[in-house]
Protein backbone atom coordinates (compact mmCIF):
# COMPACT_ATOMS: atom_id res chain seq x y z
CA UNK A 1 0.00 0.00 0.00
CA UNK A 2 1.27 3.47 -0.88
CA UNK A 3 1.96 5.64 2.16
CA UNK A 4 0.35 9.08 2.39
CA UNK A 5 3.75 10.74 2.01
CA UNK A 6 4.61 8.67 -1.06
CA UNK A 7 1.25 9.49 -2.59
CA UNK A 8 1.71 13.20 -1.96
CA UNK A 9 5.15 13.00 -3.54
CA UNK A 10 3.59 11.43 -6.62
CA UNK A 11 0.96 14.17 -6.70
CA UNK A 12 3.79 16.68 -6.72
CA UNK A 13 4.82 15.26 -10.13
CA UNK A 14 1.40 16.28 -11.45
CA UNK A 15 1.67 19.74 -9.93
CA UNK A 16 4.91 20.53 -11.77
CA UNK A 17 3.93 18.84 -15.03
CA UNK A 18 2.56 21.91 -16.88
CA UNK A 19 5.39 24.17 -15.69
CA UNK A 20 8.10 21.71 -16.70
CA UNK A 21 6.50 21.34 -20.12
CA UNK A 22 6.31 25.05 -20.83
CA UNK A 23 9.75 25.78 -19.38
CA UNK A 24 11.34 23.29 -21.79
CA UNK A 25 9.22 24.27 -24.77
CA UNK A 26 9.88 27.99 -24.19
CA UNK A 27 13.61 27.33 -24.47
CA UNK A 28 12.96 26.04 -27.98
CA UNK A 29 10.46 28.78 -28.84
CA UNK A 30 12.84 31.54 -27.73
CA UNK A 31 15.69 30.07 -29.74
CA UNK A 32 17.89 29.31 -26.74
CA UNK A 33 18.51 25.73 -27.81
CA UNK A 34 19.20 26.78 -31.40
CA UNK A 35 21.73 29.33 -30.19
CA UNK A 36 23.53 26.68 -28.13
CA UNK A 37 23.44 24.31 -31.08
CA UNK A 38 25.39 26.89 -33.09
CA UNK A 39 27.89 27.77 -30.37
CA UNK A 40 28.85 26.12 -27.09
CA UNK A 41 29.78 27.94 -23.90
CA UNK A 42 27.40 30.89 -24.30
CA UNK A 43 26.63 32.80 -21.11
CA UNK A 44 23.17 33.93 -20.04
CA UNK A 45 24.12 37.40 -21.27
CA UNK A 46 25.15 36.00 -24.66
CA UNK A 47 21.93 34.02 -24.91
CA UNK A 48 19.81 36.92 -23.79
CA UNK A 49 21.26 39.10 -26.51
CA UNK A 50 20.81 36.34 -29.10
CA UNK A 51 17.15 35.69 -28.31
CA UNK A 52 15.99 39.12 -27.19
CA UNK A 53 15.37 38.36 -23.53
CA UNK A 54 16.82 39.44 -20.20
CA UNK A 55 19.83 37.32 -19.13
CA UNK A 56 18.30 36.77 -15.70
CA UNK A 57 15.16 35.25 -17.26
CA UNK A 58 17.21 33.04 -19.58
CA UNK A 59 19.21 31.81 -16.61
CA UNK A 60 16.01 30.98 -14.74
CA UNK A 61 14.68 28.87 -17.62
CA UNK A 62 17.97 27.02 -18.00
CA UNK A 63 17.99 25.79 -14.39
CA UNK A 64 15.54 23.05 -15.32
CA UNK A 65 17.47 22.02 -18.42
CA UNK A 66 20.67 21.81 -16.38
CA UNK A 67 18.86 19.79 -13.72
CA UNK A 68 17.59 17.35 -16.35
CA UNK A 69 20.97 16.99 -18.05
CA UNK A 70 19.76 18.55 -21.29
CA UNK A 71 22.31 21.37 -20.89
CA UNK A 72 25.48 21.75 -18.81
CA UNK A 73 26.67 24.87 -16.98
CA UNK A 74 30.29 25.79 -16.32
CA UNK A 75 30.36 27.56 -12.96
CA UNK A 76 33.76 29.06 -13.70
CA UNK A 77 32.90 30.72 -17.03
CA UNK A 78 29.13 30.95 -16.69
CA UNK A 79 28.81 29.26 -20.08
CA UNK A 80 26.08 26.89 -21.13
CA UNK A 81 26.57 23.96 -23.52
CA UNK A 82 24.16 21.38 -24.89
CA UNK A 83 24.53 18.05 -23.12
CA UNK A 84 21.99 15.29 -23.82
CA UNK A 85 20.18 17.50 -26.33
CA UNK A 86 23.29 17.55 -28.50
CA UNK A 87 22.93 13.81 -29.13
CA UNK A 88 19.36 13.96 -30.46
CA UNK A 89 19.05 13.93 -34.25
CA UNK A 90 17.33 16.87 -35.92
CA UNK A 91 14.55 14.73 -37.39
CA UNK A 92 13.81 13.06 -34.06
CA UNK A 93 13.85 16.38 -32.25
CA UNK A 94 11.53 17.99 -34.77
CA UNK A 95 9.06 15.12 -34.37
CA UNK A 96 8.93 15.68 -30.62
CA UNK A 97 8.65 19.45 -31.03
CA UNK A 98 5.75 19.08 -33.47
CA UNK A 99 3.89 17.10 -30.84
CA UNK A 100 4.78 19.63 -28.15
CA UNK A 101 3.58 22.48 -30.34
CA UNK A 102 0.21 20.79 -30.70
CA UNK A 103 0.02 20.32 -26.94
CA UNK A 104 0.72 24.00 -26.28
CA UNK A 105 -1.72 25.48 -28.78
CA UNK A 106 -4.25 22.68 -29.09
CA UNK A 107 -4.48 21.43 -25.52
CA UNK A 108 -3.29 23.58 -22.63
CA UNK A 109 -6.02 26.22 -22.80
CA UNK A 110 -8.83 23.84 -23.75
CA UNK A 111 -7.98 21.55 -20.85
CA UNK A 112 -8.91 24.32 -18.43
CA UNK A 113 -12.47 23.26 -19.32
CA UNK A 114 -11.89 19.49 -19.12
CA UNK A 115 -14.44 18.94 -16.34
CA UNK A 116 -17.03 20.98 -18.25
CA UNK A 117 -16.36 18.99 -21.42
CA UNK A 118 -16.87 15.74 -19.53
CA UNK A 119 -20.15 16.99 -18.02
CA UNK A 120 -21.55 18.17 -21.36
CA UNK A 121 -20.00 15.64 -23.75
CA UNK A 122 -18.75 18.53 -25.91
CA UNK A 123 -15.38 20.28 -26.28
CA UNK A 124 -16.17 23.36 -24.21
CA UNK A 125 -12.72 24.88 -24.73
CA UNK A 126 -13.28 25.22 -28.48
CA UNK A 127 -16.39 27.24 -27.80
CA UNK A 128 -14.82 29.39 -25.08
CA UNK A 129 -11.69 30.29 -27.06
CA UNK A 130 -12.88 30.20 -30.65
CA UNK A 131 -16.66 30.41 -30.48
CA UNK A 132 -16.80 27.04 -32.22
CA UNK A 133 -19.25 24.29 -31.30
CA UNK A 134 -18.10 20.92 -32.57
CA UNK A 135 -15.10 18.60 -32.60
CA UNK A 136 -11.44 19.38 -33.13
CA UNK A 137 -11.59 17.84 -36.60
CA UNK A 138 -14.43 20.14 -37.59
CA UNK A 139 -12.71 23.13 -35.98
CA UNK A 140 -9.51 22.42 -37.92
CA UNK A 141 -11.43 23.09 -41.12
CA UNK A 142 -12.57 26.53 -39.96
CA UNK A 143 -10.23 27.85 -37.26
CA UNK A 144 -6.75 28.74 -38.50
CA UNK A 145 -5.04 28.47 -35.12
CA UNK A 146 -6.46 24.99 -34.49
CA UNK A 147 -5.49 23.88 -37.99
CA UNK A 148 -1.97 25.27 -37.55
CA UNK A 149 -1.51 23.36 -34.29
CA UNK A 150 -3.05 20.07 -35.30
CA UNK A 151 -2.29 19.94 -39.05
CA UNK A 152 1.49 19.36 -38.90
CA UNK A 153 1.05 16.63 -36.30
CA UNK A 154 -1.64 14.94 -38.39
CA UNK A 155 0.63 15.00 -41.44
CA UNK A 156 3.52 13.62 -39.38
CA UNK A 157 1.39 10.83 -37.96
CA UNK A 158 -0.03 9.96 -41.39
CA UNK A 159 3.43 9.71 -42.93
CA UNK A 160 4.55 7.43 -40.10
CA UNK A 161 1.48 5.22 -39.79
CA UNK A 162 -0.12 4.75 -43.22
CA UNK A 163 2.69 2.77 -44.92
CA UNK A 164 2.74 0.33 -42.00
CA UNK A 165 -1.07 0.18 -41.90
CA UNK A 166 -1.37 -0.80 -45.55
CA UNK A 167 1.32 -3.47 -45.17
CA UNK A 168 -0.77 -5.08 -42.43
CA UNK A 169 -3.60 -6.48 -44.58
CA UNK A 170 -4.43 -7.79 -48.03
CA UNK A 171 -6.99 -6.53 -50.52
CA UNK A 172 -8.32 -9.10 -53.03
CA UNK A 173 -7.85 -8.27 -56.70
CA UNK A 174 -10.71 -6.25 -58.08
CA UNK A 175 -12.20 -5.66 -54.63
CA UNK A 176 -14.71 -2.99 -53.71
CA UNK A 177 -13.27 -1.04 -50.77
CA UNK A 178 -15.07 1.40 -48.48
CA UNK A 179 -12.88 3.88 -46.58
CA UNK A 180 -15.08 5.01 -43.69
CA UNK A 181 -14.56 8.62 -42.57
CA UNK A 182 -11.89 8.86 -45.23
CA UNK A 183 -11.87 12.67 -45.16
CA UNK A 184 -10.04 14.21 -48.08
CA UNK A 185 -9.56 10.89 -49.87
CA UNK A 186 -5.96 10.16 -48.87
CA UNK A 187 -6.83 6.66 -47.66
CA UNK A 188 -8.57 5.84 -50.94
CA UNK A 189 -5.65 7.22 -52.95
CA UNK A 190 -3.14 5.17 -50.95
CA UNK A 191 -5.32 2.08 -51.36
CA UNK A 192 -4.98 2.47 -55.12
CA UNK A 193 -1.26 3.18 -54.88
CA UNK A 194 -0.36 0.39 -52.47
CA UNK A 195 -3.08 -2.24 -53.04
CA UNK A 196 -3.95 -1.57 -56.70
CA UNK A 197 -5.27 -4.30 -58.99
CA UNK A 198 -7.40 -4.42 -62.15
CA UNK A 199 -11.00 -3.58 -61.27
CA UNK A 200 -10.23 -2.22 -57.80
CA UNK A 201 -12.75 0.43 -56.76
CA UNK A 202 -12.54 2.55 -53.63
CA UNK A 203 -15.29 4.66 -52.10
CA UNK A 204 -14.67 7.32 -49.49
CA UNK A 205 -17.48 7.80 -46.96
CA UNK A 206 -17.62 10.95 -44.85
CA UNK A 207 -19.54 14.15 -44.17
CA UNK A 208 -21.10 15.55 -47.38
CA UNK A 209 -19.21 18.81 -46.91
CA UNK A 210 -15.95 17.01 -47.75
CA UNK A 211 -17.08 15.68 -51.12
CA UNK A 212 -15.73 18.47 -53.35
CA UNK A 213 -12.25 18.41 -51.83
CA UNK A 214 -12.14 14.64 -51.95
CA UNK A 215 -13.11 14.48 -55.62
CA UNK A 216 -10.53 17.15 -56.48
CA UNK A 217 -7.86 15.04 -54.82
CA UNK A 218 -8.96 11.97 -56.77
CA UNK A 219 -8.59 13.93 -60.01
CA UNK A 220 -5.20 15.32 -59.02
CA UNK A 221 -3.87 11.85 -58.19
CA UNK A 222 -5.28 10.18 -61.29
CA UNK A 223 -7.63 7.79 -59.49
CA UNK A 224 -10.97 9.51 -60.15
CA UNK A 225 -12.11 6.89 -62.66
CA UNK A 226 -11.96 4.17 -60.02
CA UNK A 227 -12.93 6.19 -56.95
CA UNK A 228 -16.10 7.73 -55.59
CA UNK A 229 -17.48 9.60 -52.62
CA UNK A 230 -20.62 8.92 -50.58
CA UNK A 231 -21.78 11.40 -47.96
CA UNK A 232 -23.55 10.44 -44.77
CA UNK A 233 -23.44 9.84 -41.03
CA UNK A 234 -21.47 6.81 -39.87
CA UNK A 235 -23.83 6.42 -36.91
CA UNK A 236 -26.85 6.20 -39.23
CA UNK A 237 -25.85 3.78 -42.00
CA UNK A 238 -23.15 2.87 -44.51
CA UNK A 239 -23.54 2.05 -48.20
CA UNK A 240 -23.49 -1.68 -48.98
CA UNK A 241 -21.92 -4.15 -51.35
CA UNK A 242 -18.25 -3.94 -50.29
CA UNK A 243 -15.54 -6.58 -49.93
CA UNK A 244 -13.20 -4.62 -47.64
CA UNK A 245 -14.06 -1.88 -45.16
CA UNK A 246 -11.40 0.36 -43.58
CA UNK A 247 -11.86 2.02 -40.17
CA UNK A 248 -8.79 4.18 -39.63
CA UNK A 249 -7.84 6.41 -36.71
CA UNK A 250 -11.29 7.21 -35.34
CA UNK A 251 -12.90 4.36 -33.39
CA UNK A 252 -11.34 5.78 -30.22
CA UNK A 253 -13.32 8.98 -30.79
CA UNK A 254 -16.61 7.27 -29.93
CA UNK A 255 -18.18 5.75 -26.82
CA UNK A 256 -18.99 2.04 -26.61
CA UNK A 257 -22.57 2.26 -27.88
CA UNK A 258 -21.43 4.35 -30.85
CA UNK A 259 -18.59 1.98 -31.73
CA UNK A 260 -21.00 -0.96 -31.63
CA UNK A 261 -23.36 0.94 -33.93
CA UNK A 262 -20.52 1.62 -36.36
CA UNK A 263 -19.44 -2.03 -36.33
CA UNK A 264 -23.01 -3.22 -36.93
CA UNK A 265 -23.32 -0.77 -39.82
CA UNK A 266 -20.01 -2.07 -41.15
CA UNK A 267 -21.31 -5.65 -40.94
CA UNK A 268 -24.30 -4.69 -43.08
CA UNK A 269 -22.08 -2.86 -45.58
CA UNK A 270 -19.90 -5.90 -46.27
CA UNK A 271 -20.63 -8.83 -48.54
CA UNK A 272 -20.58 -12.31 -46.90
CA UNK A 273 -16.98 -13.14 -46.06
CA UNK A 274 -15.96 -9.50 -46.41
CA UNK A 275 -13.16 -8.08 -44.31
CA UNK A 276 -13.09 -5.17 -41.88
CA UNK A 277 -9.72 -3.58 -41.09
CA UNK A 278 -9.53 -1.46 -37.93
CA UNK A 279 -6.61 0.82 -37.07
CA UNK A 280 -6.77 1.94 -33.45
CA UNK A 281 -4.60 3.02 -30.53
CA UNK A 282 -5.03 0.64 -27.61
CA UNK A 283 -4.40 0.64 -23.89
CA UNK A 284 -2.20 -2.15 -22.50
CA UNK A 285 -4.09 -5.09 -21.07
CA UNK A 286 -2.52 -4.16 -17.72
CA UNK A 287 -3.48 -0.51 -17.32
CA UNK A 288 -0.96 -0.18 -14.46
CA UNK A 289 1.93 -0.67 -16.91
CA UNK A 290 4.16 2.27 -16.00
CA UNK A 291 6.01 2.13 -19.34
CA UNK A 292 2.84 2.97 -21.25
CA UNK A 293 1.81 6.64 -21.35
CA UNK A 294 -1.53 6.47 -23.13
CA UNK A 295 -3.61 6.70 -19.96
CA UNK A 296 -1.51 9.76 -19.06
CA UNK A 297 -2.42 11.51 -22.29
CA UNK A 298 -5.48 10.33 -24.16
CA UNK A 299 -8.39 10.68 -21.71
CA UNK A 300 -7.71 14.40 -21.27
CA UNK A 301 -6.85 14.86 -24.96
CA UNK A 302 -9.93 13.17 -26.40
CA UNK A 303 -12.43 14.36 -23.79
CA UNK A 304 -11.10 17.88 -23.33
CA UNK A 305 -9.68 18.79 -26.72
CA UNK A 306 -11.00 16.57 -29.50
CA UNK A 307 -14.48 15.12 -29.02
CA UNK A 308 -15.84 15.58 -25.50
CA UNK A 309 -16.54 11.85 -25.42
CA UNK A 310 -14.96 8.57 -26.50
CA UNK A 311 -11.61 7.10 -25.54
CA UNK A 312 -9.13 4.30 -26.14
CA UNK A 313 -9.92 0.68 -25.32
CA UNK A 314 -7.86 -2.44 -24.74
CA UNK A 315 -7.20 -4.81 -27.63
CA UNK A 316 -9.29 -7.46 -25.89
CA UNK A 317 -12.21 -5.03 -25.76
CA UNK A 318 -12.10 -4.28 -29.49
CA UNK A 319 -11.83 -8.00 -30.18
CA UNK A 320 -14.93 -8.72 -28.09
CA UNK A 321 -16.88 -5.87 -29.71
CA UNK A 322 -16.05 -7.14 -33.20
CA UNK A 323 -17.19 -10.64 -32.26
CA UNK A 324 -20.38 -9.27 -30.70
CA UNK A 325 -21.17 -7.51 -33.99
CA UNK A 326 -20.77 -10.58 -36.18
CA UNK A 327 -17.07 -10.63 -37.05
CA UNK A 328 -14.32 -13.19 -36.51
CA UNK A 329 -10.94 -11.63 -35.77
CA UNK A 330 -8.34 -13.23 -38.03
CA UNK A 331 -5.22 -11.15 -37.52
CA UNK A 332 -3.79 -8.53 -35.16
CA UNK A 333 -0.67 -6.58 -36.10
CA UNK A 334 1.36 -4.25 -33.92
CA UNK A 335 4.38 -2.23 -34.91
CA UNK A 336 7.79 -3.72 -34.28
CA UNK A 337 9.02 -2.04 -31.07
CA UNK A 338 12.28 -1.30 -32.89
CA UNK A 339 10.31 0.95 -35.27
CA UNK A 340 8.63 2.93 -32.48
CA UNK A 341 10.46 6.15 -31.43
CA UNK A 342 11.40 6.49 -27.78
CA UNK A 343 9.23 9.61 -27.46
CA UNK A 344 6.10 7.93 -28.86
CA UNK A 345 2.96 8.00 -26.76
CA UNK A 346 0.62 6.07 -29.06
CA UNK A 347 0.54 2.27 -29.32
CA UNK A 348 -1.54 1.22 -32.34
CA UNK A 349 -2.74 -2.11 -33.66
CA UNK A 350 -4.41 -3.23 -36.86
CA UNK A 351 -7.24 -5.72 -36.41
CA UNK A 352 -8.47 -7.70 -39.39
CA UNK A 353 -11.80 -9.50 -39.04
CA UNK A 354 -14.08 -11.40 -41.40
CA UNK A 355 -17.85 -11.03 -41.56
CA UNK A 356 -19.71 -14.09 -40.30
CA UNK A 357 -23.05 -15.07 -41.74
Amino acid sequence: MTSPDALLARMREYMVGPTRFMNLYACFELGIVDALRKEAGLTAADLGEAVGAKPDAVEQLLHLLVKEGFVTHDDATGGYTLAALADVGEQDLQRALTFMGMIKTGMLRQLYYLADSVRTGNVVGLKEFYGFEGTLFEAAGQVAEVRAAWGPLAQQETASVYPWFFRSFDVPDGARVLDVLGGNGLGAIMTHQLKGSPGLRVTTFDRPALEAECLRNFEAQGVAEHSSFVGGDVLESLPGGFDVLLLKHFVDMYDKDEVLTILRNAHQALEPGGQIVVLAPVYPEDITDTDDYQADFFPAYILGCVMGHGGLQKLSTYRSWLEECGFEVTKVTAKDPADVPADAIITRVVLCATKRG
